[in-house]
């Protein structure tokens, strides 16, 4: 344990001077009946990844934080004092690689502009890159349009403000399951779909499915509720956003039996979800960027995710211009539908990648990324959905 958060640290014979320090993603809070906590300390994004790592030379770190659910502040800490143990009672590394996967990718980001002296570059992977604030609020318009649809359950609580101890699977699940079941169903799932521009590939359950409609609807249930006790209130809010289609979309909701432009009107009409301006704060305070990166940043990102908008890179790539530090950027995509769904191959490449940058000061080209891996040269991620 360091400071409450469990770790663990390996380091091969011949290591080669750099520390790879892992960020890991949301992990549930066991915070109901049957629930256990996953308080393992992972050292790399996967088990199958480690000895590969090693033999390469690479030292690996890692931490579970001091806490489960949304603990971005927590983690921003516990990596931070993660590296400093790691120099004072280990070895001076002659390189430091902080690399986050999803919530760690926020951790990542943020640290890069925090601690820019303690890192010297960093793996933004399946990253929320449009910020903690704006990736949120699309849970708002994903309950929204969810409400006017369904009908959101009033012991659910209300979009964008959910009861504080509601489960997912004990009273969230049983509803959706009886409504997947039924077929008349399909046009109003597919409303909520396209109005907040989530990708068809993987949204529904089925075998090898990455099930994003599941997902996100625990964020907007379960995890959200968790995220207001942290943050001591609502934190989403829709003010600024518009809803709308194109007219091939509402006529193919309309030949399944929807009326999307009566659906479109009611949700527009409700653009009044507002957050605690002290819980907004906090989300804001920890979970957001201002561009400022003052060493190598890799972001890597697959081209279809249905949970973490791949849409959140652009915004990314604009903010860290507006700041100038363009120069600290380099974004890449993979092809496959999923989220964090990379090949070994693709994250030993994205490795060597930053480590040979904070080396030679050489940012790696294009051709460091090869479509025989699964990259995906000159795409381009779609404007993110709101506002």
């Amino acid at each position: 344990m360091l400071h409450g958060a469990p770790y663990v640290i390996k380091v091969p014979a011949a290591w080669n001077g750099t520390l790879l320090l892992f960020a890991h993603g949301y992990r549930d809070k066991a915070d109901h009946p049957g629930e256990v906590d996953d308080r393992s300390a992972p050292a790399s994004p996967s088990p199958a990844l480690e000895p590969v790592l090693l033999s390469l030379g690479y030292a690996l770190a890692g931490t579970a934080y001091r806490d489960n659910g949304w603990a971005v502040k927590e983690g921003l800490q516990d990596v931070v004092q993660l590296a400093s143990f790691f120099r004072d009672r280990v070895a001076n590394p002659d390189r430091t690689i902080l690399w986050g996967f999803s919530m760690g990718s926020v951790i990542a980001l943020k640290t890069l502009e925090r601690h820019g002296g303690l890192f010297d570059g960093a793996i933004a992977a399946c990253a929320v890159g449009a910020g903690a604030t704006r990736t949120f609020d699309l849970a708002a318009d994903i309950g929204l349009a969810y409400d006017v649809t369904f009908g959101f359950p009033a012991p659910w609580g209300e979009p964008g403000h959910v009861r504080s101890d509601l489960d997912f699977d004990a009273e969230v699940w049983p509803v959706l399951a009886s409504q997947l079941g039924t077929p008349a169903n399909f046009g109003r799932f597919e409303f909520i779909r396209l109005v907040n521009r989530i990708p068809l590939a993987g949204f529904y359950p089925g075998p090898g499915s990455p099930n994003w409609l599941l997902t996100d609807m625990f964020f907007v249930t379960e995890a959200l509720a968790e995220l207001q006790r942290r943050a001591g209130g609502p934190v989403l809010q829709n003010l600024d956003h518009h809803y709308q289609l194109d007219p091939a979309e509402i006529a193919y909701l309309g030949a399944l039996g929807v009326d999307a432009e009566g659906l479109l009107a009611l949700m527009n009409a409700r653009t009044t979800i507002e957050a605690d301006t002290s819980a907004r704060n906090y989300l804001e305070h920890n979970a957001n960027y201002k561009g400022k990166i003052k060493h190598p940043v890799l972001t890597m990102h697959t081209t279809v995710d249905g949970f973490v908008p791949t849409s959140g890179e652009g915004v990314y790539g604009e903010l860290v211009a507006e700041a100038g530090r363009s120069d600290q950027l380099v974004q890449v995509y993979t092809n496959s539908v999923s989220h964090c769904g990379f090949t070994g191959a693709q994250l030993v490449t994205a490795v060597q990648a930053v480590d040979s940058w904070i080396a030679t000061g050489v940012p790696p080209p294009p051709g460091a990324f090869p479509t025989a891996l699964g990259f995906v040269p000159d795409f381009v991620p779609p404007p993110f959905p709101q506002p």
